[in-house]
């Protein structure tokens, strides 16, 4: 299946997506740590059945050192010891922020406490915002069908600059 819709080529498409990688470029300069970020960012594409971030958040950790063995058990992470308690957490958030339709309650306050407790103020900040933003870019991808396996590392870093 080909793509919907070019969303680069758009310059309405075009504009908002240099605001969003602006934003995208807040939470990656935050203090929150990268391979948190990816890990998040990989696990709310695993739920929303986003290949082409799936790609490229998968592919961007594993650049920047991550390993197989972790990129692949991210779907599993509750039943794995490879990853921290903190890791755990964001992982957490991750999932209850993406699965709101799944919860009444939304993000638990158990989950939310195991934040608090790894996870400064700019830190829980940055974490909140990847998971509203990855759920955000999920869905643009979805939408229009960009599918995955053509991303290459970099190509996200190239567009904002």
């Amino acid at each position: 299946m080909d793509a919907r819709f070019n969303l680069f080529e758009n310059p309405v498409a075009g504009t908002f997506a240099k605001r969003f990688a602006g934003a995208a470029l807040v939470i990656h300069q935050s203090s929150l740590p990268a391979a948190t970020q990816e890990l998040v960012s990989l696990r709310a594409s695993q739920i929303n059945g986003c290949g082409h971030c799936i790609d490229m958040h998968t592919k961007e950790a594993a650049a920047a050192g991550e390993t197989a063995v972790r990129l692949s058990l991210v779907a599993a992470w509750r039943e794995s010891t490879v990853f921290t308690e903190a890791e755990q957490a964001a992982l957490a958030l991750a999932e209850e922020g993406t699965r709101l339709a799944d919860a009444h309650q939304g993000v638990s306050d158990e989950t939310w406490a195991r934040v608090r407790e790894h996870y400064d103020d700019d830190q829980t900040a940055a974490l909140v915002a990847l998971v509203a933003l990855i759920n955000a870019a999920n869905r643009l991808a979805v939408i229009v069908h960009q599918r995955g396996g053509s991303y290459e590392v970099g190509m996200f870093a190239a567009a904002v600059s």
